[in-house]
C-alpha cells in the first residue's frame, strides 16, 4: 500500500523538478481540503498543484513587471 503512494509521489517529483513553483504547497492544501469535502483527498491534491503552480506563475509575472517598472524609473530619474 505505501508503495502505491510513494511511487507516484517520488516520480512526480522528479519528473517536475523545479517547474513546480507552488505545486506542493497547493497540492498539501487541496489534498487536505478535499478530505474534508468528502474523501476526495487525490482531486483536491490535483486541482491544488493547479492552482498554487498558477499563482507562483503569477506573483513571480507580477515581481518582473514592478522591478521592470522601478529600473525604468530610475533611468529616467539619473540624469545623463
Amino acid at each position: 500500500m505505501k508503495c502505491k503512494v510513494f511511487l507516484p509521489l517520488l516520480l512526480s517529483v522528479l519528473i517536475a523538478g523545479q517547474a513546480s513553483a507552488g505545486c506542493l504547497t497547493g497540492a498539501v492544501v487541496g489534498g487536505v481540503a478535499g478530505h474534508v469535502a468528502g474523501h476526495h483527498t487525490w482531486a483536491g491534491a490535483a486541482a491544488g498543484c493547479v492552482v498554487g503552480h498558477e499563482l507562483a506563475v503569477r506573483k513571480k509575472r507580477q515581481r518582473a513587471a514592478l522591478r521592470a517598472q522601478r529600473n525604468a524609473q530610475l533611468a529616467q530619474s539619473q540624469p545623463h
